[in-house]
């Protein structure tokens, strides 16, 4: 199997009539409930060893991962052939002993296992580790060295926030492509299909730390689709620094400073490095509606979103270890292409469920794909970690690292006192900063409505950066939706920090 002939099959699946793939479930695993499903487990042994340094283990069909998803072994100089399902490559846990299940079952999904260079020392010799999943719907998870699985990326997103609701893809099949001896880099490829689109992806990888993916794929609409989410990412915001971050959200009732996997969104716009915008939108929960923000960009360089926040003090949580989840950029490829013209869009999802992702960023192109005109896409996925990192461009720019919100009358009381003043302070960080109390950065701000008062931004010893201190007072009566407030440090008209942009 090769990606241009993967693609062909994608267009003549476009052509003919959706089939959604089969769910026929044997009832015993259809009716497993979350402890029983996570009881089966692979066999090591059983791997399917891919090259010096890769392996790969499947996941059985169960639960809520009803949907057969075929794998297939890319061989390098043979046919592709099927990996038929066999009982005996799992542990089926202490309620399917004994059971038994045919032979087209079929498998849920994968994960790649990866040598890395640099294990630790009590590690086995050879020893494998677990960092990227191919699990459910076009969904997929990444992770480099030392951190944690946290956000997923998606294969496509349609739909959503629409009133009609969110259509989601599934990869149906994936090729798992055997890589040369002593690779270290691995491909797959995988054929995507829904209602509205079929199309062919390949995936190059490069596990490390940074991991990345060269992500290229051919889409074949089958319908108009004028809501098509491209290199989607999908994470979980619960709870940050200013709480949920909505006016009036209630207050979360837990012993941990904040829980989230990503904590604000990222997008980088401009021709090259040297002329790059950047803009930080902390995320925000509490809202009683769903929000959804767009960033007009032309051109875009990137966009991601992040785990700003690395301090295991910020979460207390030694199980789900929030300070080590990734943050993913997404960086289209130079000629831009399918990226040429649109926005990247911030869907919000009240939530108070920290297992529930509520949070999505996509590139939604501004004409809407069309069925017979193949879309092309081409774009790369890295992890993040502590930023300032290649991956992100511009790295003069100072990046937001803090906001929070409090009542402008502790610091600057009036008589009498107003409760609806409030004190915007917002912390950068950059190499590039001034180390000292330099008079001449000063704080560009601005507000959608109401008025901001008395910017001023100081040097942080403490910390070697730079706080804006901004008062913003909000319009009386408040708006309905969200208020804009918009911050940065500048030398004169020269910005020395990404844009702080904020949804209150």
């Amino acid at each position: 199997m090769t990606f241009e002939t993967l693609s062909a099959q994608a267009a003549q699946l476009a052509a003919a009539p959706y089939a959604a793939p089969p769910e026929d479930l044997p009832p015993v695993l259809a009716g497993l409930d979350y402890d029983g499903y996570r009881a089966i487990i692979f066999r090591p042994d059983a791997s399917l060893r891919l090259g010096a340094h890769f392996s790969a283990q499947l996941f059985h069909r169960g639960f809520l991962q009803r949907k057969r998803v075929a794998l297939y072994f890319q061989p390098l100089h043979e046919p592709a052939r099927l990996i038929p399902y066999e009982a005996r490559l799992f542990d089926l846990g202490s309620r399917l002993a004994g059971q038994s299940f045919p032979a087209d079952l079929g498998f849920a999904g994968f994960r790649l296992h990866y040598a890395f260079p640099d294990m630790p020392v009590w590690r086995p010799k050879g020893f494998q580790e677990e960092f990227l999943v191919f699990l459910g719907a076009s969904y997929f998870r990444l992770r480099a060295a030392n951190q944690e699985y946290g956000l997923s990326a998606r294969g496509l997103a349609i739909g959503t926030g629409a009133p009609e609701g969110e259509e989601f893809p599934d990869f149906v099949a994936h090729w798992i492509c055997e890589p040369e001896p002593g690779a270290r880099t691995l491909t797959v490829l995988s054929l995507l299909d829904s209602p509205s689109v079929a199309g062919a992806y390949r995936f190059e990888i490069a596990p490390g730390d940074p991991a990345r993916i060269a992500v290229t794929a051919a889409l074949h609409p089958r319908r108009a689709l004028s809501k098509l989410g491209l290199a989607p990412l999908t994470s979980m915001f619960l709870y940050g620094q200013n709480g949920p971050g909505a006016r009036g959200a209630e207050p979360f009732d837990d012993f941990r400073p904040q829980v989230h996997d990503s904590d604000g969104l990222c997008v980088a716009a401009g021709a090259d490095a040297a002329q790059v915008d950047r803009i930080w939108r902390p995320l925000v929960n509490g809202r009683k509606q769903p929000q959804i923000s767009a960033f007009a960009t032309r051109p875009l360089a990137g966009f991601g979103l992040l785990q700003r926040e690395r301090n295991f003090a910020a979460y207390l949580d030694v199980e789900a270890r929030h300070e080590a989840r990734p943050g993913l950029w997404v960086a289209p490829d130079s000629d831009r292409g399918a990226f040429a013209d649109g926005a990247v869009q911030l869907f919000e999802i009240p939530s108070d469920e920290e297992y529930m992702d509520n949070i999505v960023a996509a590139f939604v192109p501004a004409v809407p794909a069309q069925p017979g005109a193949p879309l092309h896409v081409a774009y790369g996925l890295t992890t993040v970690g502590a930023e300032p990192v290649p991956a992100i461009p511009e790295a003069a720019l100072a990046r937001v690292t803090s906001t929070r919100f409090g009542s402008a009358e502790r610091l600057r009381p009036l008589n009498p006192p107003s409760p609806r003043r409030r004190l915007c302070v917002i912390d950068f960080a950059g190499p590039a900063l001034p180390k000292d109390a330099d008079d001449a950065v000063a704080a560009e701000v601005s507000a959608s409505a109401g008025t901001m008062h008395d910017p001023v931004a100081n040097f942080v010893p403490q910390t070697g950066g730079w706080r804006i201190y901004v008062e913003w007072r909000p319009p009386d009566p408040a708006p309905p939706g969200d208020v804009v407030l918009r911050a940065r440090l500048v030398r004169g008209t020269v910005p020395l920090s990404e844009t702080w942009d904020a949804a209150v």
